[in-house]
């Protein structure tokens, strides 16, 4: 029979539906991967080298061969721009704010067709540190309040270029969804004097079905109530609140189980489209006692349709305990 489980962090309710729930090898991806299908240079391709007067540099990390390993380069179509002032105008049920904000691109690597699951350990760790090093100089600014930082990897995750690469958008408002999470946050703290995630990972830790791996500073996991099949989160085991506030031992730990994830995924299913998302503190709220920074994995081997824009809940057509079942079983040294 189908359930609904709860997720406490978010209170979202999930539907489990076992009446079709698919075997995990039955979400493996079909097509060629990325790096059998694309060259390892495209002249045409703006992020390749050569190229770099396409856009607007912000930083570099070079090479020992006089080149670069990492740019970071503002976004030619963004989102937000970083001249004005932040401006609130009120009419009645209109309200609007001016656009003000940062939308930069990291070029995570010189070879077009790699990926994360294919990028030395260190590779992974030099985006992670070059995200935290970009959002502790934007948090300077007085007129933001947000920052996010996430990867789409493939079409169906919204990428435009297969050049590997992330984004970083700082905000001058914190979203909905993310004040919706930390009211939560917040009045779990206050009914019970513990941080929810914190929680939910020792009880996740001692049940170890839904673990997938875990190293001295981090567990990855797929969550009671995940969205979507293989859908991941990867938890800090020291409570933070703050993702600019790690230290570099724990994003050294990070990006090794960041890297042995994501081979879980290529290996495992395919090389999926996903995305990942580093969820933090709001930026005037980043010391507190309730909120818990991660990162969240969200393979797209599903689709949303009708019911879950109708009612904001999600249908999963994988157990939770078999997927994280399979990627265990997954080697990530293929």
């Amino acid at each position: 029979m189908p359930e609904l489980r709860q997720n406490m962090v978010t209170k979202d309710w999930v539907i489990i539906s076992t009446e079709r729930a698919r075997r995990p090898e039955e979400f493996r991806q079909t097509g060629d991967r990325t790096a059998d299908i694309l060259p390892a240079y495209d002249p045409k391709c703006p992020f390749c080298p050569g190229n770099e007067h396409m856009s607007e540099e912000v930083m570099r990390v070079p090479s020992e061969d006089g080149g670069w390993r990492l740019r970071v380069v503002k976004n030619r179509f963004p989102a937000l721009v970083p001249k004005g002032e932040r401006v609130r105008e009120v009419d009645g049920l209109r309200r609007r704010l001016t656009g003000i904000g940062h939308h930069e691109v990291l070029i995570e690597s010189p070879i077009h067709n790699t990926c994360p699951a294919l990028e030395t350990e260190e590779e992974m760790v030099t985006v992670l540190d070059t995200f935290q090093s970009r959002g502790r100089a934007l948090r300077e600014d007085p007129r933001l309040e947000h920052i996010i930082y996430f990867k789409n990897h493939g079409v169906r995750a919204g990428s435009s270029l297969p050049h590997p690469h992330g984004q970083l958008i700082s905000l001058p408002v914190v979203p909905h969804n993310t004040r919706a999470r930390n009211d939560e946050a917040r009045r779990y703290f206050d009914d019970h004097g513990t941080c929810v995630v914190c929680e939910m990972l020792d009880a996740e830790r001692s049940s170890g079905e839904r673990i997938i791996a875990e190293n001295e500073h981090f567990v990855a996991l797929i969550p009671y109530a995940a969205y979507s099949p293989f859908h991941m989160w990867i938890l800090p085991k020291i409570h933070r609140s703050s993702f600019l506030e790690a230290p570099a031992a724990e994003l050294q730990d990070l990006g090794a189980l960041m890297r042995n994830v994501l081979r879980r995924l290529y290996f495992g299913l395919g090389d999926p489209d996903y995305n990942y998302v580093i969820r933090s503190a709001p930026l005037r709220d980043d010391r507190s006692a309730h909120q818990h920074w991660y990162v969240s994995v969200v393979p797209r081997v599903s689709q949303a349709a009708g019911f879950e824009l109708g009612t904001g809940m999600f249908i999963n057509s994988a157990l939770p305990e078999t997927s994280a079942a399979f990627m265990r079983d997954t080697d990530p040294q293929l």
